[in-house]
């Protein structure tokens, strides 16, 4: 009788072998393990021991925990087609920021908040944005300083930031425009 637990060790370990491009043959070989016994771990019809799957990590290059990740829940996917990003009007926004969702996954507990941000002609800078998590910026056009708590560095088209969100920041001077850039916010659901 199969049991659940080595049938969901067992589709672990093929989804990763087959995501290593790997044949059953090649992994057996690198893991030391005969290509029958492979067989059954895939298919669930014997639990491994503690050995073998270490075994398996090591040909799979993968620490042993992965095996008893249950990534069949996590199955999010999202596509947004260029210029087809949900428009945002946040509460609070600041005046000429256009906010363009650019994604969203529903499953697991990280939260991601994935926007290209356009400031609208007349746009003022604003410094004094604060909140949980963490914050990447990559600048896809214009020239601005950029505060940070303290600290001020100038930023153009190309450069990207990352930064704790919990201190106070944002654009304080805008050199030439227009400014755009990807703001991904990255925080812990509650």
């Amino acid at each position: 009788m199969r049991s659940l637990s080595a049938a969901r060790i067992g589709a672990q370990v093929r989804a990763l072998r087959v995501a290593a491009g790997r044949s059953a043959g090649q992994l057996a070989l690198a893991s030391e393990i005969s290509a029958s016994m492979l067989s059954r771990i895939e298919r669930g019809l014997v639990s491994p021991s503690v050995e073998t799957l270490e075994r398996l990590a090591q040909g799979l290059h993968v620490p042993v925990s992965r095996f008893f990740c249950d990534q069949s829940r996590r199955t999010d996917f999202c596509q947004v087609r260029a210029g087809q990003g949900l428009v945002v009007d946040r509460i609070g926004a600041v005046a000429g920021y256009r906010y363009e969702l650019l994604g969203h996954l529903l499953s697991g507990n990280l939260f991601v908040e994935p926007y290209l941000v356009t400031l609208l002609p007349g746009a003022d800078p604003y410094m004094t944005f604060q909140h949980p998590g963490l914050k990447f910026l990559y600048f896809l056009s214009g020239e601005v300083s950029y505060r940070y708590g303290s600290k001020m560095v100038e930023v153009k088209a190309g450069d990207s930031l990352l930064f704790e969100a919990s201190a106070l920041h944002g654009i304080e001077t805008i050199h030439s425009g227009p400014v755009s850039y990807i703001s991904v916010v990255f925080t812990l659901r509650d």
